[in-house]
């Protein structure tokens, strides 16, 4: 970005309009929290300048001191040429109203399981009140295990991942939110750290994208930790392991909660055994699956 553009832009509408154009020109993939270019523009413009992420008007007319657009110059050239997430670059984003760090080492919060876990899993859960110990698979930052433990104040949370990396972001998305005493996390790959402890609530959102379209994914995609998208030919590698071991770490009543992208045709192919519960969802339909512990034993 030249010297002349910067001193031309004055105005915050002058920075968003510009890096509006710049990511519409770029033609960046918006799949990391914003909807499109403004959308992204807005929330990368109020970051840089501390500002309330969800006040743009108040501040359109204000003029830049040179530090601060010398800031918002950076955020836009690394988001347009090196493509990063905006997450990355602000670390910080955003899942159901609830704020968690992120860096490159997790990748960044998106899933549907979040509305889901703070409705309590209704009508899935016949009490929920009795849910006393629930647990997070592939947990990342741990904003599903976060979430959990919002939603079910009375319950302990057990939260696992093969990283060491991912679980020191998690760790310190645990301490923001003070919860040490009741969110346990461990390494180590799916239940393999647990032992035979059992769950009323197993959730998670494994690594799920197919060989090809991994292959095909945008450049966005490229920054966040190749261990926790792909999952084998079909997409589906993790969730067999899952299938295999959840019975026997549900306890009676239990339920387990499963994100699987696109890939309900070949989960149904692979376990036809199984009637899975496929929650209806805004935008995401066909992409979670319920099943209850007595599910299992029965097939």
């Amino acid at each position: 970005m030249s010297e002349h553009a910067k001193l031309e832009l004055l105005t915050l509408r002058d920075w968003l309009r510009f890096a509006v154009s710049r990511f519409q020109e770029a033609g960046l993939f918006f799949g990391h929290g914003s909807a499109d270019a403004f959308d992204e523009a807005a929330y990368l413009c109020l970051h840089g300048l501390h500002l309330p992420p969800d006040r743009l008007d108040p501040f359109l007319d204000a003029r830049l001191l040179p530090s601060e657009r010398e800031k918002l110059a950076n955020l836009i050239v690394r988001r347009t040429h090196e493509r990063i997430p905006a997450a990355y670059l602000t670390h910080e984003a955003w899942l159901q109203g609830y704020r968690f760090y992120v860096d490159e080492r997790v990748i960044v919060p998106r899933s549907f399981l979040a509305p889901l876990i703070l409705e309590q899993l209704h009508p899935w859960l016949a009490e929920p009140e009795g849910v006393r110990r629930a647990l997070d698979l592939c947990t990342g930052s741990a904003c599903l295990a976060i979430l959990l433990a919002q939603a079910f104040p009375d319950a302990t949370v057990d939260a696992t991942d093969l990283s060491a990396d991912a679980l020191e972001v998690a760790r310190r998305n645990v301490a923001e939110y003070r919860l040490q005493d009741r969110l346990q996390l461990f390494q180590g790959d799916l239940f393999v750290p647990l032992g035979e402890t059992r769950y009323d609530l197993i959730v998670a959102n494994p690594p799920y994208v197919n060989a090809e379209s991994v292959a095909a994914l945008p450049a966005e995609y490229r920054h966040e930790p190749a261990l926790a998208l792909g999952s084998g030919q079909d997409g589906l590698d993790a969730t067999r392991i899952i299938l295999r071991d959840a019975p026997r770490h549900l306890n009676s009543g239990g339920v387990l909660v499963v994100e699987i992208g696109h890939n309900r045709a070949a989960l149904e192919a692979a376990f036809p055994l199984l009637d899975f519960a496929w929650p209806q969802l805004e935008g995401a339909e066909d992409t979670v699956f319920v099943l209850t512990k007595e599910q299992f034993v029965t097939n």
